[in-house]
């Protein structure tokens, strides 16, 4: 299993008037996260697109423990949780860096589609990219 942990420091527009990291700011982390997994693994985002592999959210989850404040740094712990058919879902966790207090946890689970929105069978279409995204695992 590849985990991939990347960290940010919390900025001022990310918090609400108290310091405090305003929700919705999570999902990005969150995106932050896979985005920076697919490129540790050697396939990011553009090259997939080019490809004419898209991945859209069909859910995402979110449960908050403790506040993120600003200017911590945070590590979005990231990793592949599953990978079925036609979709995939990655689990997410934000540490706080200095403490590792777990602030939040999270999943999305996206679908592989084409840019006509029509599903891709990516095992047989792209096995190399389906066998690269299974060795990485959980």
């Amino acid at each position: 299993m590849k985990i991939v942990d990347t960290v940010i420091r919390v900025r001022y527009a990310e918090t609400d008037q108290m310091g405090i990291v305003y929700h919705s700011n999570y999902i990005i982390w969150f995106e932050i996260g896979r985005t920076d997994w697919f490129r540790k693994i050697g396939q990011d985002y553009k090259s997939l697109e080019e490809k004419n592999i898209l991945l859209p959210v069909i859910g995402v989850n979110c449960q908050y423990k403790k506040s993120a404040l600003y200017d911590d740094l945070v590590i979005i712990r990231t990793y592949l949780k599953e990978l079925k058919g036609v979709r995939l879902t990655f689990h997410y966790e934000v540490l706080r860096e200095k403490d590792r207090e777990l602030l939040a946890e999270g999943e999305s689970q996206h679908a592989f589609v084409d840019r006509n929105q029509k599903p891709i069978a990516l095992k047989k279409k792209f096995p190399e990219i389906w066998e690269m995204l299974k060795n990485n695992l959980e």
